[in-house]
């Protein structure tokens, strides 16, 4: 399809528009047409800045993840408090635009914003972790927080009120036992999953290289 002579629209303008329609209607209402309809535009003067639908969506996940308030580094003893934050931070932002979150899956954030990536390796090193689990704190932070945000992103508004809904005393003792002894809040126990999910990697890897020296 021919490009309009002249831009009718700013992309940033395009991408707040698409989260506008996403966060407020869901992700399936989102449309070439929708979108040119919400801008008060035809559809092709969309592609003056984006080649497809797909552009546009990796774009939103760009704009949303870049919300995400980066930390101040602290000193280097406590590089785990950084990610923690950061972590917290991300969460909250993709909980904001929740209808967005599997947007997350199909363009993941090491794809585009490989600066932020850098910019955490550099902490690891300047903080003096090991280089060799650089690369599995990374890598493993994508996967532990991505997945535990999207997945609490998908729950219902009642399943939210609720750590594990539906659990019935008689037929599930066990399970109401640990909910009732419980002094966590949904937010704490991810904070508490990323803490120890962080320290684990240091302690074992400590624990491999005694074992091979």
């Amino acid at each position: 399809m021919a490009r309009p002579r002249q831009p009718l629209i700013r992309r940033a303008g395009a991408v707040a528009a698409a989260i506008e329609i996403i966060d407020t209607e869901g992700l399936d209402a989102l449309s070439l047409p929708r979108l040119a309809r919400h801008l008060n535009v035809r559809a092709p003067s969309l592609y003056h800045h984006f080649e497809d639908k797909s552009e546009i969506l990796g774009a939103v996940v760009t704009t949303i993840v870049s919300e995400t308030v980066v930390p101040r580094k602290p000193p280097p003893e406590r590089w785990i408090d950084w990610f923690v934050q950061l972590s917290l931070n991300l969460r909250r932002v993709i909980l904001r635009h929740r209808n967005a979150a599997p947007l997350l899956l199909q363009f993941p954030p090491r794809d585009m914003l490989a600066d932020l990536y850098e910019d955490a390796a550099r902490f690891l090193h300047d903080s003096g972790v090991p280089a060799d689990v650089h690369v599995q704190i990374l890598d493993s932070m994508d996967t532990v927080v991505l997945g535990a945000v999207i997945s609490e992103a998908a729950r219902t508004p009642a399943a939210r009120r609720a750590i594990f809904p539906n659990v019935d005393d008689e037929r599930q003792p066990t399970l109401a036992r640990a909910l009732a002894s419980n002094e966590f809040t949904a937010n704490q126990l991810f904070e508490e999953m990323i803490r120890s999910f962080l320290r684990g990697v240091v302690l074992l890897a400590e624990e491999r290289r005694a074992a091979v020296s």
